[in-house]
């Protein structure tokens, strides 16, 4: 018979007695108390009794409730699926990633801002870099279509005023100058004769007390060539007699020497300032002749050392030497080829050798065509540049520095300082990277570090080291160094290379456009006060000090220096020669 529902239990009206011989009555869970209280009713409407507790069959147990997924996944990995190694993992989670879009975990972590002081990791700026060329090739190619629309095209390829009789002084005055190295040769090799006689009278006077054969304890060898087998000893320092005799040799060749450079600079300085009327002629042959006064004077310096040693080692002296020297010792160094070569090569410092490239390499002439074409454009660029664009800028300064309007001559110098940094830059890499590369893989010079990234200067001081490093090995081995040497101090030795360089800025700025300003000279000697202010910032062990110490030298070097300089000999030199001139004579 079918079974009966009552008070929770399923109750049969005949079933065998072994099955249910040792059951007993369970209470009834209360998830189903609603359904019992129901099923009473219905016993209670139908009149049917109660079950005997011996006929009473329990229900099965609830269903236990779900495990979390975390701990089923668990369960039936450790059931199921050996340990997986961290491919596997990485396989089944990408896997799972690609099955459930929605429930990744996107805030994992807690991390800073990017830009917040918490942040650990500085981010990369170099976006931003990117935006700022942008923004100034943008700026800057408004400016180029404006200037266009204003003044129209200004380029002139005949429109120079190249005076033939400019050409012909400026291609004497190349010819001429150095003549005078010519002339420094012949004052070394009379020195170097000398020197030689000298010593071979204080051989000879030697040998006569020692053994036929003995080396000479003073370094010099039995025959006097100081060529001697191993390391010579030397004397402690020469006689008294010697040195004096020495010291006024020394004051004879060095007038000589400075009566020589002197001339060839004051010769070049009055054909220039007098004779040469355009500026560019007359600042290539100056700056030649300024080269050429640099080269002989460490000429004469270097080979004045070298004769000393030659004559009185001190102990250990020769060997202090430097060794590339060895090659190429005094006096065999006096010749007019090793002259010829330091004319020629790309450095103002006279060595009696040089660090050259191997011989069996040959000369890169396509890097010397590349080197030459890059200064050719460049020289084109700067012309270009010079012609449409500063010209204008300058043109229209003039009233308003005649008329001393201070706010427009501040507007002026700031638009004139974005081209006139332009034609700076240009002319760096034009001179430095391409023609100083070209003639020294010609000349197979191998020391080429002639700049340093100058352009990360985070001082004054930083700057005048790295920019221009022949000049800065000169100032530094003939003027600082042996004035430290006397005893002066590091600032007192820094205001005298100064002042030098001061003097030949303003000859090489001031004499070929035959204005005599000072402008050069004082802007040089005022950067004296700005290396020491940025020095304290060049110290600092935090990058704040080094940033302010690099911006205050790009606003010095590109507003209060070169753009002031430039308005100031240009007025100059249309008050002499041009409009401003003529305005002049006219209200005359």
């Amino acid at each position: 018979m079918p079974p009966s529902i009552g008070n929770g239990f399923i109750t049969m009206e005949s079933a065998p007695a072994n099955n249910h011989s040792g059951s007993r009555s369970t209470a009834v869970p209360d998830r189903y108390s609603s359904y019992s209280n129901g099923s009473a009713v219905a016993q209670r409407r139908t009149g049917a009794t109660d079950p005997k507790p011996q006929d009473a069959v329990p229900l099965p147990p609830p269903p236990k409730p779900p495990l979390p997924l975390e701990t089923q996944d668990a369960s039936r990995d450790d059931d199921v699926q050996p340990q997986l190694d961290d491919a596997a993992i990485k396989q089944l989670r990408r896997a799972f990633q690609r099955k459930y879009r929605h429930v990744a975990a996107v805030h994992a972590q807690s991390q800073p801002s990017c830009l917040s002081h918490d942040s650990t990791v500085s981010p990369s700026f170099l976006g931003f870099r990117n935006l700022m060329v942008i923004v100034l090739v943008a700026g800057n190619l408004r400016l180029m279509i404006e200037n266009i629309q204003k003044y129209g095209v200004l380029i002139c390829v005949r429109c120079h005023d190249f005076r033939q009789h400019d050409i012909l002084l400026g291609l004497v005055l190349f010819l001429f100058i150095p003549v005078h190295l010519v002339v420094a040769f012949l004052i070394e090799l009379a020195a170097a004769h000398q020197a030689q006689l000298w010593r071979a009278r204080t051989v000879a006077a030697k040998k006569t007390k020692k053994t036929k054969g003995e080396e000479d304890r003073d370094g010099f060898g039995a025959d006097g060539t100081g060529n001697v087998s191993g390391p010579g000893t030397g004397t402690t320092s020469p006689t008294e007699d010697e040195a004096r005799r020495f010291t006024a040799t020394w004051h004879v060749v060095a007038w000589v020497h400075a009566l020589n450079i002197s001339s060839a600079l004051a010769v070049a300085t009055y054909v220039v300032y007098y004779h040469i009327h355009h500026p560019l002629i007359g600042t290539l042959a100056e700056m030649h002749a300024v080269v050429v006064w640099l080269k002989t004077a460490s000429y004469a310096f270097t080979n004045r050392d070298l004769r000393h040693a030659y004559l009185h080692p001190a102990r250990g002296e020769r060997e202090a030497l430097p060794a590339l020297y060895a090659r190429c010792p005094y006096p065999r160094n006096i010749t007019l080829g090793n002259l010829v070569y330091f004319w020629c090569a790309p450095t103002l410092v006279y060595q009696p050798v040089y660090p050259r490239t191997p011989a069996d390499q040959p000369i890169r002439w396509l890097f010397v065509a590349k080197r030459l074409a890059e200064a050719f454009g460049l020289g084109v660029f700067i012309w270009f540049c010079s012609a449409q664009y500063a010209a204008p800028v300058l043109h229209n300064s003039l009233t308003k520095i005649a008329s001393l309007d201070l706010p427009a001559i501040l507007e002026r110098l700031l638009k004139l300082s974005t081209i006139s940094l332009v034609i700076w830059l240009a002319g760096f890499f034009a001179l430095f990277q391409s023609v100083l590369n070209a003639l020294a893989e010609v000349t197979r010079f191998a020391d080429r570090d002639f700049y340093q990234d100058w352009w990360n200067s985070d001082s004054l001081g930083a700057y005048w080291r790295s920019w221009n490093k022949p000049v800065y090995q000169f100032f530094r081995r003939h003027v600082y160094s042996p004035l430290l040497g006397r005893g002066w101090s590091p600032q007192a030795a820094s205001f005298v290379v100064f002042v030098v360089s001061a003097l030949l800025h303003e000859l090489v700025v001031g004499v070929p456009t035959h204005n005599i300003l000072g402008v050069a000279f004082f802007g040089m000697l005022l950067q004296l006060p700005l290396i020491a202010l940025t020095a304290p910032l060049e110290k600092m062990p935090t990058a704040t000090g080094r940033l302010v110490g690099n911006c205050i030298f790009w606003v010095s070097f590109t507003v209060l220096g070169q753009p002031f300089a430039a308005l100031m000999y240009f007025y100059a030199w249309q008050a002499k020669y041009g409009s401003v001139s003529r305005q002049l004579a006219g209200k005359a």
